[in-house]
């Protein structure tokens, strides 16, 4: 524990609030405690001054213009695709696709990789745990293709069940689709061992990686994952920008997602021939302001450094799951051996949204619901959770006013 504790003070937090000016402001007289990271991340000046940046002094077209200013915005744009190849440690530029986000990514992949692949009698496989984003789309792939869903379930703790996974992959698998870590749980999901017993079958992965890019180092070649899906705005960037990371054998052999400019090389009425990877996949005009600023959301992890951002948010996780236990009628939901940066928990005899009421009162933003998991929620036989999910910027103090507020809540509402 002291190791842990040191961790806590030798991580300059206050330093880094600093950067982020929404986190001065006061919500109903009290100061913000903003515990919904997991929705959205806020933004430093860094990111903030970017769009500024592009606005005033590169604002024009990409890819498409000779004059100077294209010429700007779409360097800018390109220098965001390198250092995000290099952030995940890519093999290419050109296995960086910038997209709306972690949804359009994986509808991106349902849509060209199943139209490509997926026949009648095939099977996807997905898990118990997943965000909608991660269920609908290979739905939608099912339906249209004749496939078949399949899902690893989990236990009490919500964890994976992988005797059940490996029992699942066959012949017929095409695809595993899985979270890296669970949005309401926190699950941290073995993915080396997912994507191994995969491979070894000869199917490929895709994890969702929306709620760990912000929170563990992501080495793509070292985990040798097919497909990695992620946005911009969880990660201390703007919204509205995404990434899809596809490995080149996979991208090559995939058709468009969707047609119109940027995508296309020639164009006739009789026939279009494709454009080159990335922009097979990047039709029409890209939100370059995001694309563009997504590099200073990246260089200010990189200065700070993932491995201590992971370490200090694992103290703190911590020190908030302790801090929680303390107050009577609390009930976790989520206890796997391995997690990160979420804690879902009930009052007894209070409803999620009463409490989530209650703090907001108290300048405490929480999420409240079933998170976009409702399967999950269904699993647990409950209506959803209250969820506080921390970032690199949260303090004990603020846990600490999280507690004061359930235990007031609770006294309030039980």
């Amino acid at each position: 524990m002291m190791e842990k504790t040191a961790v806590l003070e030798q991580f300059d937090v206050y330093g880094i609030r600093k950067d982020f000016p929404i986190l001065t402001r006061t919500v109903n007289g009290k100061p913000l405690v903003y515990l919904d990271n997991g929705a959205t991340t806020q933004k430093p000046l860094q990111v903030i001054d970017a769009i500024r940046h592009y606005y005033t002094e590169l604002n024009s077209n990409v890819h498409r213009g000779v004059h100077h200013l294209s010429q700007l915005a779409t360097d800018a744009f390109e220098v965001t695709r390198h250092q995000l190849k290099g952030f995940i440690n890519a093999a290419h530029d050109h296995e960086i696709i910038i997209t709306k986000g972690t949804t359009d990514s994986i509808n991106l992949v349902a849509s060209s990789f199943g139209s490509a692949f997926v026949k009648t009698g095939d099977e996807i496989i997905i898990s118990a745990m997943e965000h909608h984003s991660n269920i609908v789309p290979w739905q939608l792939l099912c339906e249209d293709r004749g496939a078949v869903l399949r899902v690893v379930p989990i236990n009490a703790a919500g964890e994976l069940d992988m005797d059940a996974y490996r029992a699942l992959l066959t012949d017929r698998t095409k695809l595993v689709a899985i979270t890296y870590v669970s949005n309401s749980l926190g699950t941290v999901n073995p993915v080396r061992e997912i994507i191994e017993a995969a491979h070894a079958n000869g199917t490929p992965v895709l994890l969702d990686a929306a709620q760990a890019i912000q929170h563990i180092a992501i080495d793509v070649q070292a985990l040798d994952v097919d497909f990695l899906a992620f946005s911009g705005h969880k990660m201390y960037g703007p919204t509205g920008v995404g990434v899809l990371y596809g490995k080149e054998k996979w991208l090559d052999a995939m058709p468009p997602y969707q047609g119109g400019g940027e995508m296309i090389k020639e164009v006739t009425f009789e026939k279009t021939t494709y454009n080159e990877l990335p922009f097979k996949f990047e039709a029409g005009t890209p939100n370059i302001e995001a694309g563009i600023s997504l590099a200073a959301a990246i260089g200010y992890i990189q200065d700070i450094g993932m491995d201590r951002i992971a370490a200090y948010e694992h103290g703190l996780l911590e020190y908030a799951t302790a801090r929680l236990l303390e107050i009577p009628g609390i009930r976790l939901i989520g206890t796997a051996a391995n997690k990160s940066s979420v804690l879902s928990f009930l009052v007894d005899g209070a409803h999620p949204y009463d409490v989530g009421v209650i703090l907001d009162k108290l300048g405490v933003a929480v999420r409240t619901g079933h998170h976009c998991t409702q399967p999950l929620m269904d699993w647990y036989g409950i209506p959803g959770t209250v969820r506080a999910s921390i970032a690199m910027y949260n303090t004990r103090e603020d846990i600490d006013t999280l507690a004061a507020g359930v235990q007031k809540a609770a006294s309030m509402l039980v």
